[in-house]
């Protein structure tokens, strides 16, 4: 959707983003939640680039997400995905899974399509349950994807498809633990 702007917009947009320091990992609720999750992915590595599949420009399919080193008391899962370099104030969404079992060790590529037998869907940026695909503006440089993970003590009670502040509040005070991979993605 946003292949077509002139690279002249993002460029004019380059200096704003929101920053890592916005994204919900980062957040003083969570800063102080052990960072002892490992997240990798077999299709990226920390801080690596987003493959073209993934993103508006490929497929668009979700990447696959594995995770290790959850707490043993650990009830629930929840997998956030932000745009911690798009040109507005906050981190866009582009995925929210949550209620996910503690047996489960990750998810595989195309998981976040929408309806899961693994995981409840929240709405990402643009109010849907699903995976929204990496869509940078041209010109406006590196765009780092965050996906966090976080154990929670319970499982939380919320409506069909919260948005971020919904999962956010309902995430207070039961995160036992988090982790974080970054991939990144540039449409020049």
């Amino acid at each position: 959707m946003l292949q077509k702007l002139p690279h002249a917009v993002g460029r004019m947009l380059a200096g704003m983003r929101p920053g890592l320091e916005k994204i919900v990992a980062a957040r003083t609720d969570f800063a102080r939640v052990p960072s002892s999750i490992q997240v990798t992915s077999a299709a990226f590595g920390d801080f690596g680039a987003l493959p073209h599949l993934f993103t508006e420009d490929g497929d668009g399919t979700s990447p696959p997400i594995a995770w290790k080193g959850l707490p043993e008391l650990t009830r629930s899962v929840v997998l956030i995905v932000e745009d911690a370099d798009a040109p507005m104030p906050s981190p866009l969404v582009h995925a929210i899974a949550w209620s996910i079992a503690p047996a489960t060790e990750g998810l595989q590529e195309g998981a976040l399509a929408g309806a899961s037998d693994v995981a409840l869907m929240g709405n990402n940026s643009y109010l849907k349950p699903r995976w929204l695909p990496p869509d940078p503006p041209p010109g406006h440089g590196l765009h780092r994807y965050a996906f966090q993970v976080f154990a929670l003590d319970a499982a939380p009670k919320l409506a069909v498809h919260p948005g971020r502040r919904a999962i956010v509040q309902a995430m207070r005070g039961h995160a036992l633990a988090r982790g974080l991979l970054i991939g990144t993605y540039q449409r020049v």
